[in-house]
């Protein structure tokens, strides 16, 4: 498996299909509790267009939680020194919901780096509800371990239409956040999450072109909130109905329409 160790010793773990080709490079970035498998089935439909590098955040998935504190700029350090590791110049940067963060401070700090973004279920500021949401799922995480969280989150990252659809198998989807996490890895995450730095003024720094998107059926993200962020980026939002917060595990094919839309737009 191939691993990017970090100069304080954190390996990074990543994925690749048709590097070091001539076509353009999407970089995937992570929710809290997903991994590289979490894109799969959208890189498999790019791959012919796109040369794909997907990759673990430090305390996610197959990667070490590292021995420093966890920030939004460390997040943007390693991807900065991975994308040198890995010789990709520039890069067209997807994130979903801390992996947007993670895409928007690094675009903010590192502009010669990205040519576009696309920021799924972020928004300019946490409300209430989701600062309280995460303070939920930490202490569930801390008293009963990650599948009890994992349950607790379910209904808030996904939305009904896709609960009441997959019924059947939500059993399926638990056991695999379970397996692809490690409790003190979820534990760093969303201690730290409520503290990151405010986007808003990384937002006010980002000069290539934006797409935000949120959907209808996220309390995580309120409407307002995004179409802030989105006239703070100087870009377009757009609101999906229907869907939830995990908007491309929800919807792959309408997700893998707006995407290719948006990166071959002039």
């Amino acid at each position: 498996m191939p691993y990017f160790k970090t100069s304080d010793g954190c390996r990074i773990f990543f994925e690749h299909q048709n590097l070091n080709s001539p076509k353009p490079v999407i970089v995937f970035l992570n929710g809290a509790t997903q991994t590289t498998v979490y894109w799969t089935t959208i890189a498999n439909r790019l791959k012919n267009d796109f040369q794909i590098l997907a990759y673990d955040a430090r305390a996610q998935g197959r990667s070490d939680p590292g021995k420093r504190p966890l920030s939004l700029e460390l997040h943007s350090a390693d991807l900065f020194n991975l994308l040198g590791y890995a010789g990709v110049e520039k890069a067209h940067l997807v994130g979903l919901s801390h992996g947007s963060s993670i895409a928007l401070v690094f675009a903010s700090r590192f502009p010669d780096k990205v040519d576009r973004l696309m920021l799924c279920s972020i928004t300019a500021g946490l409300t209430c509800r989701a600062r309280l949401t995460v303070a939920s799922w930490l202490r569930t995480l801390k008293q009963e371990g990650i599948e009890a969280m994992a349950w607790a989150a379910l209904p808030v990252v996904f939305s009904e239409n896709f609960l009441r659809k997959n019924e059947g198998i939500l059993d399926k989807i638990i056991n695999a956040i379970v397996r692809r996490n490690k409790e003190d890895s979820l534990i760093a995450q969303l201690k730290v999450m409520a503290e990151f730095t405010p986007l808003s003024s990384a937002a006010r720094d980002i000069r290539c072109p934006v797409l935000v998107l949120s959907a209808s059926d996220d309390p995580l993200v309120t409407e307002e909130g995004a179409q802030e962020l989105a006239r703070l980026c100087g870009c377009r939002h757009e609101r999906l109905p229907g869907l939830g917060h995990s908007i491309p595990a929800e919807d792959p094919e309408l997700f893998i329409d707006i995407l290719k839309r948006f990166l071959i737009s002039a």
